[in-house]
């Protein structure tokens, strides 16, 4: 794994707490604690894009069933994605 350091400042109260959550067990070290976030942070952002991604397809008007020209262009733009 390829790993970069991190230096971050926080403030006495902050940083209090992290070592806090650290003290009691609930992560390793205050890298951890760190990655946790972002993750948390990633999985948030991705499903506030699936929600509005979900809007945009129920705003865009009543559904209609595929036909076959449809189903043939899905797989062209796919092929052409993969290339």
């Amino acid at each position: 794994m390829d790993t970069h350091c991190l230096s971050v400042e926080l403030p006495e109260s902050l940083r209090g707490y992290v070592q806090e959550r650290v003290a009691r067990g609930e992560y390793a070290d205050e890298g951890e604690y760190l990655r946790d976030l972002i993750r948390r942070d990633r999985e948030s952002h991705a499903a506030q894009r699936l929600r509005h991604l979900i809007q945009d397809g129920l705003d865009s008007g009543p559904a209609r069933p595929m036909t076959e020209s449809d189903w043939a262009d899905l797989r062209a733009r796919a092929t052409q994605s993969l290339a």
